[in-house]
């Protein structure tokens, strides 16, 4: 059930968007945002075509596999066209798993801490209405699914609160391994699932 995942991201890239919001450049993220949308449809197609396990386990690989990538010695920095193809794979994962961040944040990792923060969740705002207004026709997005998501949002809260009073004396390469660390349980947790 991806939707609730999405429901919960929305509230808390509002909240770190807000924060942030000095530090976003809408203009850096417009190719992501673009690659989001066919991504989304991508995403909310394998919702309906695919077995949930098949589905994790594919997705698992894919964000292990970038993982790899990101911890090779080469950067990787973003451009229009990786923003495009970041945006693109953002949206598969998210739309059909909830797990929409590795993409992005294995691209945008090298950033300044703030600006990391800003663009991942002014980017995670919209993306995250995209893929719920993908999954709403697909019928993974009703009723059930919102009220699933309502006791999760105190929990979402409390640690947006924690993460506030500890993110600032943070150094970027202990944010960088946070996120790293993120992406790869993350993948871990849908092989996982694919498995069993």
């Amino acid at each position: 059930m991806p939707s609730p995942i999405c429901l919960v991201a929305l509230f808390i890239s509002v909240l770190n968007a807000m924060k942030h919001r000095e530090s976003i450049s809408i203009g850096g993220l417009k190719m992501a945002l673009i690659g989001r949308i066919p991504g989304s449809i991508v995403g909310g197609l394998l919702l309906m075509w695919i077995s949930t396990q098949a589905l994790a386990l594919w997705l698992g690989l894919l964000v292990l596999f970038a993982v790899a990538v990101s911890l090779l010695p080469l950067r990787i920095e973003p451009n229009p066209t990786r923003m495009g193809i970041a945006g693109f794979f953002s949206g598969v994962f998210g739309t059909s798993s909830g797990i929409g961040g590795p993409p992005m944040a294995l691209l945008l990792q090298h950033q300044e801490a703030n600006q990391l923060r800003g663009n991942l969740s002014a980017f995670f705002v919209f993306s995250s209405i995209i893929s719920l207004m993908v999954q709403w026709p697909t019928g993974f997005l009703t009723w059930h699914h919102v009220l699933l998501t309502l006791p999760l949002i105190p929990a979402a809260w409390l640690g947006y609160v924690l993460a506030r009073k500890t993110t600032h004396s943070l150094p970027k390469e202990k944010i960088r391994f946070a996120a790293l660390a993120l992406c790869l349980v993350s993948g871990a947790t849908a092989v996982w699932h694919g498995f069993f």
